[in-house]
């Protein structure tokens, strides 16, 4: 896979505001459209930051109201736009009965299936090309994070030591940058690793749904490209961060620092910080030294391959 991109439809923790919808994260992994949490308004801003419909699966972090009453329009939208083709639902329990309770909410049927899938930590679903993997952290009620995880590239191709060996250019270049051994006229077989460098590592992304900081969440990010992890409060918002089970920004930016993550996002924020989370990024900048960024809704960032 190449494309990996994501569109923050809703950056504002627990209530909507004039700025900031309610949580939603689109991430398109090339042709695939996936969404993490599916707040109230999601469906809306889909079509405002232009990500298209075509989603393929929702996870949803957990079951407060305002990660996931966004699905019950969405799907009826998806209905009305002719779909027939099935789409996943993931998420903790109770997701059975709960997403259950929200697809058959009124009265019109669905023209297409919606499989519901519960998951729990260690649980991991398989994609083409990547996986995404089931991380229990800290919160209130059940909840999770989720890391895509990109599946290894080969190495790069050396195209001068092919040309060394006789490999004649074509499809025969093509077979060893899969891993496929090559067969010469001459009755030699040149093999993959005679013309690819060393195995290179694919892409991590880790979003780490609502949260207490936790040694879960560290471990998932280890060396991971991107971390998206939820900074509802700051520093002077210590004690409601711990009632409440969310991190402050410099929680965010400890986590980040640990893990070794290589871009740190910050989101889910407290009405508080709306229009002014200057004080939540450098708060998390006093703890992690990398490139970060407070999101915002319509805030689209592509990670690069890595070398």
């Amino acid at each position: 896979m190449s494309l990996l991109r994501l569109t923050f439809l809703g950056t504002s923790a627990a209530q909507p505001t004039l700025h900031r919808n309610l949580s939603g994260l689109a991430v398109k992994v090339d042709t695939d459209l996936l969404l993490f949490d599916c707040g109230e308004g999601s469906q809306r801003q889909m079509v405002r930051f232009g990500t298209g419909f075509t989603v393929d699966a929702v996870f949803f972090t957990h079951f407060h109201a305002d990660h996931y009453l966004g699905i019950i329009g969405f799907l009826r939208t998806l209905g009305m736009m002719g779909r027939e083709h099935a789409i996943h639902l993931y998420g903790p329990p109770p997701a059975r009965r709960l997403l259950h309770q929200a697809v058959h909410l009124g009265l019109e049927s669905m023209s297409f299936p919606i499989e519901i899938h519960e998951v729990k930590d260690g649980d991991v679903v398989p994609r083409n090309g990547y996986s995404v993997q089931v991380v229990g952290v800290d919160h209130r009620i059940n909840a999770l994070a989720y890391a895509l995880v990109e599946d290894g590239r080969p190495g790069r191709f050396h195209l001068e030591k092919a040309k060394e060996l006789g490999v004649p250019p074509g499809p025969s270049f093509g077979k060893l940058q899969k891993g496929e051994a090559v067969t010469l006229e001459d009755g030699r077989t040149v093999r993959p690793e005679d013309v690819l460098g060393p195995a290179r590592a694919g892409r991590k992304l880790v979003i780490s749904g609502d949260t207490r900081p936790c040694a879960a969440v560290v471990r998932a990010a280890k060396d991971a490209d991107l971390l998206v992890h939820e900074s509802t409060f700051s520093d002077d918002e210590q004690a409601r961060a711990l009632e409440t089970h969310h991190s402050t920004a410099r929680e965010a930016g400890r986590v980040a620092r640990e893990a070794g993550v290589h871009r740190l996002v910050l989101t889910h924020l407290s009405s508080r910080h709306d229009t002014e989370p200057a004080k939540l990024l450098a708060q998390a900048r006093e703890e992690y030294k990398g490139p970060l960024e407070v999101a915002y809704d319509g805030f689209t960032l592509e990670l690069p391959l890595r070398d």
